[in-house]
């Protein structure tokens, strides 16, 4: 019987408007089937949102296990990108990338919505195991919460320079763990968000609490890999 992924791969970018569908269809057409292609890729998740004339965009893999960032398949990827992945990598801003061990997970299935908070596991008092796992499942059991997961980035291996990441004209922004909340509609997310910020995590700097909804996925099954 399948087991879920120890790991994710976590991304942000905005895209302006008139680019957009240029970009929509490289996802949907060639890039996460090429992600979901490698070793230790299970399944990719695309989530959208607009915000300040932008469209901004949260992508999630799932993986085996974390040793996949730095394996030799996803680094092949990263340093032959295609003609098409050429194009758009330049015209991704306000970038950010981490990936690593989920060290947290409660709940069942996939939520209509996400809002992934980018967090200082030690600011926000989650360097210890039990703790991690006490917030997460006290989320899971919020109103419409579908599943919670927090993951602990590899700076390491998500480091790597590639000719992928050269390519980007915006910097990869760095942070140190993601906490991902999914939910059945925003107003469960923000309710769990907003009452998280003023109990647990009132210590956290918390840069970005955008509500994403969810506009695309593909795993290795359905894209006949397995």
């Amino acid at each position: 019987m399948p087991t879920r992924g120890q790991a994710q791969l976590a991304i942000w970018s905005d895209i302006e408007p008139e680019l957009e569908t240029d970009y929509l269809h490289w996802l949907t057409r060639e890039h996460v089937l090429e992600r979901v292609g490698v070793d230790g890729f299970l399944s990719g998740r695309v989530f959208r949102s607009e915000v300040a004339g932008k469209r901004r965009f949260f992508i999630t893999y799932e993986l085996q296990e974390a040793a996949a960032l730095a394996g030799p398949s996803y680094l092949a990827r990263l340093n032959a990108p295609t003609p098409w992945s050429q194009r758009v990598m330049p015209i991704l801003q306000n970038f950010a990338r981490g990936g690593g061990p989920v060290v947290a997970r409660a709940g069942l299935g996939c939520g209509a919505v996400a809002l992934p908070l980018r967090l200082d596991l030690e600011t926000a008092g989650l360097l210890d195991e039990g703790a991690q796992r006490a917030l997460v499942e006290r989320i899971a059991q919020l109103d419409a919460v579908a599943q919670v997961w927090l993951m602990r980035v590899d700076a390491a291996a998500t480091g790597v320079p590639t000719r992928e990441k050269a390519m980007r004209r915006s910097v990869e922004g760095a942070f140190d763990g993601v906490l991902v909340i999914e939910a059945l509609h925003e107003a469960a997310a923000r309710a769990a968000v907003d009452g998280l910020l003023l109990a647990e995590l009132a210590s956290a700097d918390v840069p970005d609490r955008q509500v994403f909804a969810a506009c695309f996925q593909l795993d290795r099954r359905l894209a006949g890999l397995c």
